[in-house]
Parts: C-alpha cells; structure tokens; sequence
C-alpha cells in the first residue's frame, strides 16, 4: 500500500500557474500509474489526468488538454501536475491516485490508493 500526500494548491489568479505536488511513501511511485483527479462543491470527482508506469505515456481530459501537465520525479518519489492558464472552473480539490497496474484508467474505481486532496481556487 502506498501513502500519498498533495500539496501546493493554494489562491491564484486567473491565467496564473500553479504546481501540485504528490509525495509518496511505502512504495516506489515508479511502480503505479499515477492518475490526478479533483471535485468542486455540488459535483462529482472528475478526472484530470494520468501517466503510465511503464512508459510514462500521459492522457488528459479534454478540459485540461494543452494546459496541466503530469510529471514523475522517480529521484524523489513525487508525481507533479503543473497547471498553467488557470480559469475559474478549475476550481476543486485535488487528488493524486494510484493504479497498479500497466494500463491507465479515467475512472476513481480504477484506482487503489488516494490522497486526501489539496485545494485550488482561481480568481478573477
């Protein structure tokens, strides 16, 4: 079992850039596909995006497409999402999650393990 903890959301403005950050324990994050979810009031959790373990193949909701980017840090055990061009829809908390497995998933029952969120809120 792999324990994850978010940090680096925070207030930011409109157009502005923020990164999130993922550290994990218990396991090598090299070993899961890594998937980045996030909820705002009155709404389902959504997904944001993955990337792969093996391959460090990346896939994007098309909300986020061109905008947020996941990165791994195998050094530090740390999975990234940069987010750049920020609206106010983007507002949420956000999770990091892990998949065992080789093949990516855009579901939450897809994934094993969560954090317990970090939260983003853009401003105009």
């Amino acid at each position: 079992q792999v324990q994850l903890v978010e940090s680096g959301g925070g207030l930011v403005q409109v157009g502005g850039s923020l990164r999130l950050s993922c550290a994990a324990s218990g396991r090598t994050l090299s070993n899961y596909a890594m998937g980045w979810f996030r909820q705002a009031p009155g709404k389902e959790r959504e997904f944001v995006g993955v990337v792969s373990r093996s391959t460090g193949f990346t896939y994007y909701a098309d909300s986020v497409k061109g905008r947020f980017t996941i990165s791994r840090d195998n050094a530090k055990n740390t999975v990234y999402l940069q987010m750049n061009s920020l609206k106010p829809e983007d507002t949420a908390v956000y999770y990091c999650s892990a998949r065992n497995s080789d093949w990516v998933s855009r579901e939450v029952k897809g994934y094993d393990n969560w954090g317990h969120g970090t939260q983003v809120t853009v401003s105009s």
